[in-house]
């Protein structure tokens, strides 16, 4: 009747050796690193630069207790937080000798000390939020009139494509603000103008504004239109900002949006201020120009002569200069993926580029009207700009498929692809609000939460144990493995840990306890009511359960509700609420019986259990004695 099959055994030793292999990661706690990424888009991170942070550090005499290339960054860790900021400016003056142009971000952090076979089996600890890891948090304001202004540029920019293209000759087009003017000298132009403008761009609308004795056309962005504008823009900086922040490789970056124009940005970990709000500003824009292949251009690339008027010098990547014409043929704007491959036809390393439609069409414009001549892919960082590539055009280029292609490896091409698809801002950015939490800030949020859940652990293992006696000691066991079950489950989702996801925590622990008080008071039931121990005990795990079942389900449904329409903290305290359901129902029911099958179900001529005082509905009072 109370004997679990062998399987069901298995089942619950396999599930608790999962349980403390993959939540032992979290005991093993944090230590102090410094972590250093490429500054700039073209420089790369890679072994030789683990070597040269270990040359560095070894000048200086520090002793870092371990130096790993991993992803985009190199990460050395130390014992103490003394040596951290020590590496940290012995590396600063190494690797960035100009301060004004540094190639490199050297950022203090925080690393797991998970030991490496754990880590060989894919154990990693839970992330940890602001609030318990410290960081800096900041909120940053997007400038929308700029995002509509930079519309109604290409707009323009597009109207007078086909206004020409149309034949209609009209006296100019500008922007004044968020407006989009026409002038035409007589009402003929200004209605073939006007239906241009219904036909092509349903974006805008029109109105007539008198002019003397010119006629000007007014196109303003429709309201829909301008509310869809600033939802690109905003989704376009947050993916920028994800793009950016990734290759800088911050740990577990929170990046989302707040209302209807502000993004939040949390970096856990990171402690220099200076340095986060550096990576923030390391937004890309991309141009394309033509090189200025003239006499007094070949002779400005050489050194020979000054840069001539309408052009200027641009590095390459491999420092050699480049002399470029100012005006700008296409924008970041225009592209929208760069994906790494090889030349059809020479089976070289190449990076293909799809543009937009505008994009497209300017580009076989450009092509068809200077074929043999060279074309620079210029990428802007914190206002410097940097040729990426400056290929010669060999043929026209339409439809909208670009390849870049000669003398590059395919780990340049993929490298090439990337800087390209990390794309600009759509509208520009400042930080609204700035906030810096501390180390020990964070450690002493650990420390209360981690008592927080203990202490109330303690306590409930005290009160099950003297008023249930053994069917108490069960029922603490049960409770113990829930939690080991919530604290795996969550460090095998890489979820990140909050206080208000501590205080959920603490929750679950109340919740998986009342199941099995539930399955306590309904053997006491029938032991009153005369059962047989061993009838007892399985006529109350099987009576309890529906009741389990329904009180659970109803506050996971309460949980989902709160994972779907909450945000922030709410969200993570909703994610520990509704895994500590499910843990809580598997080790209440499941384990806990497997501990009382296991204890009592070999038992054939059971007499009595020890589970506390049991009243009598006659009110005589009845002890059962423990075994």
């Amino acid at each position: 009747m109370n004997r679990y099959p062998l399987w069901k055994y298995l089942i619950i030793v396999v599930a608790l050796v999962i349980g403390v292999l993959y939540a032992l990661p979290n005991l093993f706690g944090e230590s102090p690193a410094v972590q250093v990424s490429a500054g700039k888009t073209s420089v790369r991170v890679d072994e030789s630069t683990a070597t040269r942070v270990e040359q560095a550090l070894t000048a200086q005499g520090l002793k870092p207790s371990l130096i790993q290339f991993e992803g985009s960054s190199v990460k050395a860790r130390f014992e103490t937080t003394d040596e951290q900021l020590q590496a940290r400016d012995a590396l600063e003056r190494a690797l960035n000798p100009d301060p004004n142009d540094p190639t490199h971000v050297v950022a203090l952090n925080l690393l797991p000390r998970t030991p490496a076979w754990l880590a060989a089996l894919g154990a990693s600890p839970m992330y940890l939020g602001l609030d318990l890891r410290g960081g800096v948090h900041f909120m940053l304001q997007v400038d929308m009139p700029a995002a509509l202004q930079r519309r109604a540029d290409v707009l323009a920019g597009d109207l007078r494509t086909a206004l020409r293209e149309k034949g209609v000759r009209h006296g100019g087009v500008s922007r004044n603000g968020q407006t989009i003017e026409l002038r035409a000298r007589d009402a003929q132009t200004l209605d073939a103008a006007r239906a241009v403008v219904e036909d092509q761009f349903p974006d805008l609308q029109t109105t007539d504004v008198p002019d003397g004795s010119e006629f000007r056309l007014v196109a303003t962005i429709r309201p829909e239109a301008a509310r869809r504008v600033q939802d690109q823009a905003l989704k376009q900086n947050i993916t920028t900002l994800h793009n950016r922040i990734n290759e800088l490789g911050v740990a577990e970056p929170v990046i989302q949006q707040q209302g209807a124009d502000r993004i939040v940005v949390q970096l856990p970990g990171v402690q220099d201020t200076a340095k986060a709000k550096d990576i923030l500003g390391r937004t890309a824009t991309l141009e394309v120009r033509l090189v200025d292949e003239s006499t007094e251009g070949l002779a400005a690339e050489r050194g020979t002569a000054p840069v001539p008027f309408g052009s200027e010098r641009y590095p390459e990547r491999n420092g050699q200069p480049v002399i470029v014409k100012r005006d700008v043929l296409l924008s970041g704007e225009n592209l929208t993926d760069a994906q790494a491959g090889f030349d059809s036809q020479t089976q070289e390393a190449a990076v293909h580029l799809t543009l937009d439609a505008k994009g497209a069409r300017i580009f076989r414009d450009v092509t068809r009207e200077n074929v043999g001549k060279r074309m620079a892919i210029i990428l802007f960082e914190k206002g410097r700009g940097e040729v990426v590539t400056a290929p010669v055009i060999r043929t026209e280029i339409g439809g909208g498929r670009v390849q870049i292609s000669g003398r590059m490896t395919t780990v340049e091409a993929n490298d090439t692809a990337l800087l390209l698809r990390a794309g600009s801002l759509a509208a520009p950015m400042e930080i609204i609000e700035e906030r810096t939490i501390g180390p020990s800030l964070g450690a002493e949020n650990i420390a209360k939460g981690f008592n927080s859940v203990m202490w109330g652990f303690a306590v409930i293992v005290v009160f099950m144990c003297i008023y249930y006696m053994m069917f108490g000691a069960f029922s603490s066991l049960a409770l113990g493995f829930n939690l080991v079950l919530l604290v795996a489950v969550l460090s095998m989702l890489q979820a990140t840990l909050t206080l208000p996801g501590i205080a959920a925590m603490a929750l679950a622990l109340g919740m998986a306890i009342d199941s099995n008080v539930l399955i306590n008071e309904r053997v006491r039931e029938e032991l009153r009511n005369g059962s047989s121990p061993q009838s007892a005990i399985n006529a109350g795990y099987e009576h309890a359960w529906g009741t389990i079942l329904d009180s659970n389900v109803t506050t996971l449904i309460a949980g989902i509700a709160l994972l779907i329409f909450g945000s922030g903290p709410v969200r993570g305290f909703a994610v520990v609420h509704c895994i500590g359901i499910l843990t809580s129902m598997f080790s209440s029911v499941v384990f806990s019986r497997g501990l009382v099958n296991f204890w009592y179900g070999r038992q054939k001529k059971l007499k009595s259990i020890s589970i506390g005082t049991v009243w009598r509905p006659d009110a005589k009072r009845a002890e059962v004695q423990p075994d």
